[in-house]
């Protein structure tokens, strides 16, 4: 089989995060892409334009991008391949899930269409990796969008943790350990004034985030649990 070459990987890593940053991030424009991919706006706009004319997206100036059915193809290929790749590294190999993300991004581009076949098959079919986040389906039908974080829920009102960005391994591990994980509930305790640290009631007693960490949290409201009053 042949190998990716380097332009199919940046073609696929530019799709990928435009798909990205489109439906769970706070949308597409060159400055994000750029820091998202690390690379300068100038480099974002001319890759833009060069996608466009490929037929993989409709770019307008001003930095808006969107996908064509050709580009989100592939990058719904290469998102679902990503993110069966974490799953298969933490339910099957056991890696913690702050250490999936670096190692998927190699995976991703390797990933054959029947590799992609055998891991759904061993995994069950899974609809989201390890951080929360929907694997895109094949179909390219559009996932559920959460719109709500964590940093908008009032005090005294409870959430159940839908998704967390994935691609911070030191704020991986520390929201592993005060017990911040897709399913899990948090009670917003108080919330500091002046955009201060929230505190929150977790199953591993109380804590205090920064705002903008917990904008990076998605999460469905609830009911406040009892157990979580007596933390």
């Amino acid at each position: 089989m042949a190998g990716h070459t380097h332009f199919d990987e940046s073609t696929e890593e530019y799709l990928e995060a435009i798909y990205r940053l489109d439906r769970e991030g706070p949308g597409v424009t060159t400055s994000g892409l750029a820091t998202d991919l690390g690379v300068a706006p100038a480099s974002v706009s001319g890759m833009l334009k060069k996608l466009a004319s490929d037929g993989y997206l409709a770019y307008v100036a001003r930095g808006e991008a969107k996908l064509t059915e050709r580009g989100l193809s592939v990058a719904v290929r290469v998102m679902r391949r990503h993110r069966l790749a974490e799953c298969f590294l933490t339910d099957v190999l056991g890696m913690p899930w702050d250490e999936v993300h670096e190692e998927a991004c190699r995976l991703e581009h390797a990933i054959s269409a029947r590799v992609e076949e055998r891991l759904v098959a061993i995994l069950g079919d899974p609809k989201f990796c390890p951080h929360g986040l929907p694997i895109p389906q094949a179909d390219l039908s559009e996932p559920a969008r959460i719109e709500r974080k964590l940093a908008d829920v009032e005090a005294g009102r409870s959430a159940r943790i839908v998704d967390v960005a994935e691609d911070v391994p030191e704020m991986l591990r520390f929201l592993d350990e005060i017990g911040v994980r897709p399913g899990s509930i948090v009670e917003v305790a108080l919330r500091g004034p002046l955009g201060g640290p929230l505190t929150l009631i977790t199953s591993g007693g109380r804590h205090a985030i920064s705002l903008e960490l917990a904008r990076l949290i998605s999460v469905a409201v609830a009911d406040v649990e009892p157990s979580l009053r007596s933390a």
